[in-house]
């Protein structure tokens, strides 16, 4: 099914983040506008000049883009996400080009299941900026700028 770009944010939103509470929702979604500002590396490619949605598509970024993980379904995915009127708030608050300055100029985030962020993100492309909830947030290293 086919979702415009403000239905597919909210379900990213609530899927990636919607155990976070508001601020752990607008950490991700900044993460994602962040990634579609940027004007070097393999997201300014991506991006395209700022398409949000070409960021939330790219392959192999969201484990909630895909229906398949190893073979096996994947549940928690965006087609299977019901979005609140706070994921539809955020992603519009995120669509008007806020960012949340608890995550800077963060381009990647992930979910460590520890009590620890690892310092710095798979490959040295990012390195740790700040911990919101249970996710970790990265801000880019020069070594980024090569992807």
């Amino acid at each position: 099914m086919a979702y415009d770009t403000r239905e597919l944010f909210a379900r990213l939103i609530q899927c990636e983040a919607g155990g976070e509470g508001e601020t752990g929702m607008r950490a991700v979604a900044s993460v994602l506008i962040n990634r579609a500002n940027s004007t070097t590396g393999e997201f300014g490619r991506v991006s395209n000049g700022g398409d949000v949605r070409a960021i939330i598509t790219q392959t192999c970024q969201f484990v909630c883009m895909k229906e398949f993980v190893s073979g096996e379904y994947n549940p928690q995915n965006v087609y299977n996400m019901n979005p609140e009127d706070i994921h539809y708030e955020i992603a519009d608050w995120a669509l008007s080009g806020n960012t949340d300055s608890s995550v800077g100029n963060s381009i990647f985030f992930f979910n460590p299941y520890s009590q620890n962020c690892p310092r710095f993100f798979p490959s040295n492309v990012g390195v740790i900026y700040n911990r919101v909830g249970e996710h970790c947030f990265y801000a880019p290293t020069n070594a980024y700028e090569n992807t």
